[in-house]
C-alpha cells in the first residue's frame, strides 16, 4: 500500500510530502489487523482497516442525490468490462459512441422516458439473445425499439450486456455477487487526522496497478493506492509480436507462446522469450508469464536479484551432491545398513518365511441397464445391430483413419472411439461389439443409437437424475431418449444454469455437469459433429472437420474439394453397405484410401505418421498396463506360496518355481517400461503428465526399487509385485481417465518433467517401505516360542531394507522437490518476489 501525505506543512520554504509505503497481506482466511501510525508536520495520522471485501468492484449505489447511470458490460478480448454511461452524456467504448439521453448522429443512442423504460437505436445491424428465455431477434439500424435487459446484444462486432436498469446513485466500492479468480479486492480504511476521521474505499490487490486515489480529511491531502509497487527499469522493452501456438483446429487450447521483443538501451538487440528461455539483461531476467487474452500484449515476469539466484543456485549443487554422497560413500548411515544386511543374512540358517496373504477377489460382470418395461425394444435394436453392424475387420480398417479432437490431439478413430465409448458408459464394448464397431455403427445408423442405453449413470449420486428422466432407481445405463421429452425438451435443462453456475459445485451439481457432458458427446457422435477427418486447407490453426461442418459452417474455395467432404464419407458408408451383402469391400477401401490421401494433402503438418497410427493401435489393441496388473497378481501369489512350501518342503521343484516367478516379473518389469516408452512416443509427451499416467509410473518406479531390494529379499520382491499389481488396478477404476491429453504451456517443460519425474519416483521405495512395514508387523503377531528367533531374523532383514528404502525415497523426494524450484525459475514461475510487466497495447 503507498500512502502521500500534503498539507501545509514547509522546510526552507518547501511544501513537504510525507510518502509511506508498507507490505500488506490480506486474505478472507485472515484476521487482517492493520494499522498505519504516522505524522506530518507533527500532527499524528492513524489509517486502520476497517473492512476487507473479498472480490469488489467499483459500481454505481443508489443515492437521492446522485446521477442516474445505465451499467454496460462489455467482453473485449474475452474478458467483461463494467461502463457506466452518465445521463446526458457520451462515452467511446472500443472505437464505438454510446450516448445516454443525449442523441448524437451515427453513435448507438440510448434512452428512457418517464417510466424508466429504456430504448435503443443503433446505426448498426444487429442481433440479440435473452439469456433468461433464449429467445433471439435482430436489431435494425436507426430504428428505436425497447431495450432488453440482461441480454447478450451484439453491435459492431461488440458484445453487450445491459444488467440492470437505469440507476440514480454515486460511485462506491462493492462486493461483486459472483467471485472470479482474477477479481480484485476492496479495502474499507479509517483515515483520521487532529481534525476528523473519514471512511475511503480503494480497490486493488497483487497484480495490479490502479490509479491513485485522492481526498481530504481536516488539513491534509491524502492519496492511497492498493496495488502492487511499480518500479522503472534502467532501459526500455519493446514488443516486436506475440506468437502463440495453439493445438491443431483449437481457438484456446495453446501448446506454446513467445514474444519477440527488442531491448532499447546503448545496445540494441532482438530476443525471442518463451519457457525456459529467459531474457538476461543487466541482471534483470524476464520470463515468460502470460499474455493478453486478445493475443496483442505480453505479460513477462521480471527478477533482479542475480547474486540470490547464483547463491542458491551453488546451495541447491551441494545439496544434491551431499545427497547422493549419503547413498554412495563409505562410512554414511546406508553404507553401514548394507553391511548390516549382509550380516543378518549371513546368519540365515534357514530359508526366510513369509506370511500368505490371503485374499479374494471376485469380478463381477456388469451388463448395460435398460428399462424394464422396453426390454423388448432394446432387444429388437440390439438384434437389429447385429445384424448390421460392420465386422470387425472393416471397423478396424474405419479406426486407422486419422480424426482430430475437439482438443485438438491428432490420433486414430481407433483411439478416439475407444475414449468415446469409455466416456459415455465406463465400457470398452457394448455387448460383443468393440469400440470401433460402434462408432462407425453411429454414422451408419444414427436414429438407432438414440434408443441404446449408453449414458452411464451413477449408483447412488445419479438418482436424483434417475428421478428427472423417469428411469427405474438400478437402471446402471440411460438412452439418449430418456433425456428428452415428447416435443424435444431436454430434462436436465432446468438444472444446468445453476450447476454451471456454482463456483464451488457440491456432488450432485457435479454429476449434473458429468452426466450432461455424456449426453452431448454421445448426441455429438450421433450427429457426425465429432467426425473430423477432413482437413481445411491452409487454415491458420490447422483445423479438421467433419461433413456436417462443411455443410453448415465451413466455405471452401475448391468446390471439388467440398463436394468430396460432402459426398465423399456417405459414399464409403454405401460402399460399406454393399460389401456386407456382397462380401466385396474393394469399394469401401478404395474411399478410405482416398480420405486417407486427402488428409496427407492438406494436413500434413498435423498428420499423422503411419508409423504413429501402427504405434498407437497397438498400444490400444494390448491395453498393456491393465493386463499388467493380472500378470504382477498371479505372479506375486505364485512366489508367495512357493515362498511359503520351501520353508517345509525345500526342493528342486519348488526352487525352481521361485526362480520362475522371479524371472516372470523380471518380463513383466521389461513390458511395463516398454508401455511407458510407447505411451511417450505416442503422446509425445513423459508418461507421469496426469493422474492416470502418475499412477503407471508410480507403478513402475516401486517395482523398479522392489526388483533391486528383491535381490537380497526375495519377501520383498514378492511383496512389491503384489503392491504394484494394486496401484494399477486402482489406476484403472472408473474415476481415472487413461485417455492421452494435450499439455498446456508450462507442463510442457524439461525441468518440469524431470521434477515430476523424480518426486513421483520417490513413492516407489516409500511404497516398499510401506508394504513392508505392515509385513514386519504380521510377522510379529505370528511370532511364537518355535519360530521366534526365525522371524526375529526376517523381521530384523525386512527392517533394514525399510530403511534403505526409505532413505532412498527421501533423497529422491528431496532432490526434486529442489529441482521443481529450479524448474520455476526457469520458466519464470512463481518466482518469490517477482515482478510482473505487461508489453503491447
Amino acid at each position: 500500500m503507498t500512502v502521500y501525505i500534503d498539507g501545509d506543512y514547509e522546510l526552507d520554504g518547501q511544501l513537504m510530502r510525507k510518502v509511506e509505503e508498507k507490505k500488506v497481506d490480506f486474505s478472507p482466511r485472515m484476521d487482517n489487523n492493520f494499522s498505519l501510525n504516522t505524522e506530518y508536520g507533527g500532527s499524528p495520522i492513524s489509517i486502520k482497516l476497517n473492512e476487507f471485501i473479498n472480490g469488489a468492484e467499483e459500481d454505481v449505489v443508489f443515492d437521492e442525490n446522485g446521477d442516474y447511470y445505465l451499467k454496460i458490460v462489455e467482453s473485449a478480448g474475452g474478458m467483461p468490462h463494467n461502463h457506466f454511461l452518465k445521463d446526458g452524456s457520451t462515452e467511446n467504448i472500443h472505437g464505438t459512441l454510446y450516448t445516454l439521453n443525449n442523441f448524437i448522429e451515427g453513435a448507438v443512442n440510448i434512452s428512457f422516458d418517464e417510466n424508466y423504460d429504456l430504448f435503443i437505436n443503433s446505426p448498426y445491424d444487429g442481433e440479440y439473445i435473452v439469456m433468461a428465455s433464449m429467445t433471439q431477434g435482430l436489431l435494425e439500424k436507426n430504428i428505436t425499439e425497447p431495450l432488453n435487459l440482461r441480454a447478450r446484444y451484439i453491435i459492431n462486432n461488440q458484445q453487450l450486456v445491459f444488467p440492470k436498469p437505469v440507476i440514480k446513485g454515486v460511485f462506491d466500492i462493492v462486493k461483486k455477487s459472483e467471485l472470479l479468480k482474477s477479481d480484485q479486492d476492496g479495502l474499507e480504511l479509517l483515515v483520521s487526522t487532529p481534525e476528523e476521521s473519514k471512511l475511503v474505499r480503494v480497490i486493488g490487490g497483487k497484480g495490479t496497478n490502479n490509479a491513485f486515489k485522492t481526498f481530504t480529511v481536516g488539513n491534509q491531502d491524502f492519496t492511497i493506492r492498493y496495488g502492487s509497487k511499480v518500479y522503472d527499469l534502467p532501459f526500455s522493452i519493446k514488443l516486436n509480436d506475440f506468437i502463440a501456438e495453439k493445438y491443431p483446429g483449437t481457438d484456446k487450447s495453446y501448446s506454446s507462446f513467445a514474444s519477440e521483443v527488442t531491448v532499447l538501451d546503448k545496445e540494441t538487440f532482438d530476443y525471442r522469450i518463451y519457457m525456459n528461455n529467459i531474457l538476461n539483461y543487466q541482471g534483470y531476467r524476464f520470463f515468460q508469464a502470460s499474455f493478453d487474452p486478445d493475443e496483442q500484449g505480453t505479460i513477462l515476469s521480471v527478477n533482479h536479484d542475480f547474486w540470490g539466484t547464483l547463491l542458491t543456485y551453488i546451495g541447491y549443487i551441494l545439496l544434491y551432491i551431499g545427497l547422493v554422497v549419503i547413498l554412495f560413500a563409505r562410512f554414511t548411515r546406508f553404507d553401514s545398513l548394507k553391511k548390516q544386511l549382509e550380516v543378518a543374512r549371513n546368519k540365515k540358517t534357514k530359508l526366510l518365511t513369509s506370511l500368505l496373504i490371503l485374499f479374494t477377489i471376485s469380478v463381477n460382470g456388469q451388463g448395460f441397464g435398460v428399462h424394464s418395461s422396453s426390454s423388448s425394444d432394446i432387444e429388437k435394436i440390439d438384434s437389429i445391430l447385429s445384424k448390421n453392424i460392420a465386422s470387425k475387420e472393416q471397423a478396424d480398417k474405419f479406426g486407422r483413419l486419422v480424426i482430430q479432437d475437439l482438443g485438438g490431439r491428432m490420433m486414430p478413430i481407433n483411439t478416439y472411439s475407444s475414449e468415446l465409448l469409455r466416456k459415455l458408459s465406463k465400457k470398452d464394448h457394448y455387448n460383443d461389439f468393440d469400440a470401433n464397431q460402434v462408432y462407425l455403427s453411429m454414422q451408419e445408423s444414427p436414429l438407432l443409437w438414440y434408443s441404446v442405453p449408453l449414458i452411464f449413470l451413477k449408483s447412488k449420486k445419479a438418482d436424483s437424475i434417475r428421478s428427472i428422466i423417469g428411469v427405474p432407481k438400478d437402471l446402471k445405463h440411460a438412452s439418449l431418449v430418456d433425456f428428452f421429452t415428447e416435443r424435444g425438451e431436454y430434462k436436465l435443462g432446468p438444472y444446468l444454469e445453476e450447476a454451471y453456475r456454482a463456483a464451488v459445485p457440491n456432488a450432485f451439481q457435479k454429476e449434473f455437469r458429468e452426466t450432461d457432458q455424456r449426453v452431448n458427446l454421445l448426441y455429438n457422435a450421433i450427429q457426425g459433429t465429432t467426425l473430423k477427418i477432413f482437413p481445411i486447407p491452409n487454415d491458420e490453426n490447422n483445423e479438421w472437420i467433419s461433413p456436417s461442418e462443411n455443410r453448415f459452417d465451413v466455405v471452401l474455395t475448391d468446390s471439388l474439394y467440398s463436394n468430396f467432404i460432402n459426398t465423399g464419407f456417405k459414399t464409403y458408408l454405401y460402399f460399406l453397405n454393399e460389401g456386407k451383402k456382397s462380401g466385396e469391400y474393394s469399394g469401401a477401401d478404395d474411399i478410405l484410401l482416398a480420405i486417407t490421401n486427402t488428409q496427407n494433402r492438406y494436413g500434413s503438418e498435423v498428420m499423422l505418421t503411419k508409423n504413429k497410427v501402427d504405434a498407437e493401435i497397438l498400444y490400444n489393441k494390448y491395453d498393456i498396463f491393465k493386463a499388467l496388473f493380472s500378470w504382477y497378481l498371479y505372479a506375486s501369489t505364485i512366489l508367495f506360496i512357493a515362498l511359503i512350501i520351501q520353508i517345509f518342503n525345500r526342493n528342486k521343484l519348488i526352487n525352481g518355481l521361485i526362480s520362475i516367478s522371479k524371472f516372470s516379473i523380471y518380463i513383466l518389469f521389461f513390458i511395463h517400461a516398454i508401455g511407458l516408452i510407447a505411451r511417450w512416443y505416442i503422446s509425445g509427451h513423459a508418461p507421469w503428465s496426469d493422474g492416470y499416467e502418475s499412477m503407471i509410473y508410480v507403478a513402475w518406479a516401486t517395482m523398479l526399487f522392489g526388483i533391486y531390494f528383491g535381490k537380497k529379499s526375495e519377501l520383498t520382491l514378492a511383496s512389491t509385485t503384489f503392491v504394484t499389481s494394486m496401484i494399477l488396478m486402482i489406476a484403472h477404476w472408473s474415476w481415472m481417465d487413461p485417455a492421452i491429453a494435450n499439455l498446456v504451456p508450462v507442463l510442457d517443460s524439461y525441468w518440469l518433467m524431470i521434477h515430476v519425474a523424480v518426486i513421483v519416483g520417490s513413492y516407489g521405495p516409500f511404497t516398499i517401505s510401506m508394504i513392508l512395514g505392515i509385513v514386519c508387523l504380521l510377522l510379529m503377531i505370528l511370532a511364537n516360542k518355535k519360530n521366534k528367533e526365525l522371524l526375529n531374523i526376517n523381521v530384523n532383514e525386512l527392517v533394514l531394507i525399510n530403511e534403505m528404502s526409505m532413505t532412498i525415497g527421501l533423497v529422491m523426494l528431496t532432490i526434486g522437490n529442489f529441482l521443481g524450484v529450479c524448474g520455476q525459475m526457469k520458466v519464470g514461475e512463481d518466482i518469490g518476489d517477482g515482478i510482473q510487466k505487461k508489453l503491447g497495447p
